[in-house]
This record gives C-alpha cells, structure tokens and sequence, in this order.
C-alpha cells in the first residue's frame, strides 16, 4: 500500500486559524496577547527559531517580545530575566529557546519558569498535571502530533501505539498523551531489545529518539500510521527524519514528511498554549491545551 502524505503545514495552518480567533476574541475584551522568548546566545538555529516564533505569533495578532542574552551569561543572568518577565503583568506565555550554552543551569531555569505562563509544558506543576490528567499546558510537539492523528481521522482508543524516544520533551509526554486517549502504550529507547519486534507490533508509530532514517519500512505493521519527530540536518544539508521515508510510506497508512509533517505543528501549539494561558489567567482557571481524544 502506499502512505497518505500528512500535510501538516495545512493543518498548522488550521489551528493558527483557530488561534487568531481567540486572539481576536481576548483583544476586543481589552487583552493583547504577549508571548515572551529568551534567548540566550547567537546560535544559529536559535536564532531562526527565536525569530519564527515571533513572526508567527505577531501573525495570529500577539505580542511577540525578545530577550537577548550574551552568550557568556551565566545562571544567575538568566534566572534573573525568566524572572523579570515571570513577575511582568503583560506577558502571557514564557520560554527559553533551548540549548542553552554549557555553563547554565538548564535546570534551575526551567524551575523558576511560571507554571501558569509555561507555554512549553516544562515545569514540574505541567508536568505533574499531565501525568495526572488534570488540566494542564502540554509540550507542544506532542500535542501536535495528537492533533495531527485527529485530523487524519486515526483512531487511538484501543490501539496499540509505540514511542521511540523518551525525552522529556516529546517521548514521556506523547506516552502519557496516547494513554490518556485509551490507547495501549510501549516506550522504546537506544537500549530496548528487538526494537524492530516491538514496532511492527504497532497500529501506531511515533519516532522521536534523533537518529536519521533509523526506523525502517520493513519493521512496520502493513497500514500503520507513522509520525515522525525526528529533525536530522545531513551533511549534504538536508533534513531527514527519523524514519526511513521511502521504505516506511510503502507500508504505512499515514506517514508525516520531514520537513512538513510534525515540524509546524510545534509552533502552531506553542500559539494555542500562549492563547489560553492568556485566557485561563484571566478568567482566572488552569490552563489546559485543548487535545483531540482525551478522557
């Protein structure tokens, strides 16, 4: 069989759509919208992300405010600005672009990150939330991919769904997504045994564990469906995913390109979660990211 293509510029394109509406619903009632990002750095791709983010959420009508580190700046600089703009009434949603340079505490930053303004679903209140099923901001590439999922009318409930990858900010949270949408759920890593057993076993795929074209066609179940996280940059330049494209869309049901597949989902719900942290702080509730299929 060959695999329907999953155009998730076209459905990124969607929820900005449903973004800008609650934007413009939350402007008219007095409220401008504000996400803030710090950057700490000039990496390369941080700064292309850091500038994406910002073009896109001043499209759906937001603020978009930049805080701009050196790159020598140590914990203490950094924890200093997260908490400027955590005590600051106008920001709504708050990041820091991640790698962060060696000599910061990643850890410590993230801890003094607001629960109620953590558009990146890092923190350990999130965290707990989610594990809990209460209302929570969820990390927005697993949030995403459930969207996705919804929006090719694949079912979850009762199927059997495999995680590659158990990274706090996509593998252990898509697991706990997936369960939470009744689907039956193994976590594979670097050091499952019969990682090939484990994924034809599978109705449902989810790549994320960083390594180019790892995950090959021939492991899967005839007519699964395939999202795939990985973002490799080759040395010819190219991006790849981590699943084998080719091979895996002669046996999938549904599988994500890369680039164009799960990649813009991550921004348009890093809007969707900036949105209704503004709205819940103002109605005064939890936030909690709106995701197809859960209980």
């Amino acid at each position: 069989m060959a695999a329907r293509v999953v155009d998730g510029k076209a459905v990124s394109a969607k929820v900005r759509g449903e973004v800008k509406v609650r934007v413009d619903g939350l402007r008219a009632r007095g409220v401008q919208p504000c996400l803030a990002v710090v950057l700490v750095g000039e990496d390369p791709a941080s700064v292309v992300y850091v500038r994406n983010k910002s073009k896109a959420a001043q499209e759906v009508g937001m603020e978009a405010r930049e805080v701009k580190l050196p790159k020598d700046a140590h914990t203490a600089d950094v924890v200093k600005a997260v908490r400027a703009l955590a005590h600051d009434d106008s920001v709504d949603g708050l990041l820091v672009q991640f790698p962060l340079p060696a000599q910061v505490d990643q850890r410590a930053v993230v801890d003094c990150l607001p629960p109620e303004k953590d558009v990146d679903g890092f923190t350990f209140v999130q965290a707990g939330r989610l594990l809990r099923s209460e209302p929570a901001l969820v990390p927005c590439t697993p949030a995403g991919v459930m969207r996705l999922l919804a929006e090719c009318d694949v079912k979850v409930a009762g199927k059997h769904a495999v995680v590659v990858g158990r990274s706090l900010l996509v593998g252990k949270p898509m697991g706990l997504l997936l369960m939470g949408a009744n689907a039956t759920v193994t976590t594979c890593h670097s050091r499952t045994a019969d990682l090939p057993g484990h994924v034809g076993r599978a109705d449902i795929v989810i790549a994320a564990i960083g390594k180019p074209e790892f995950i090959q066609g021939a492991w899967l179940r005839e007519g699964a469906a395939v999202m795939d996280v990985g973002i490799n940059r080759g040395d010819d330049g190219k991006l790849r995913g981590d699943v084998h494209y080719a091979s895996a869309a002669a046996r999938a049901s549904w599988i994500t390109p890369v680039p164009g597949g799960v990649g813009p989902m991550t921004i348009a719900y890093l809007l969707q979660n900036t949105v209704e942290a503004a709205a819940a702080r103002r109605d005064k509730r939890p936030p909690s990211t709106p995701i197809p299929g859960l209980r």
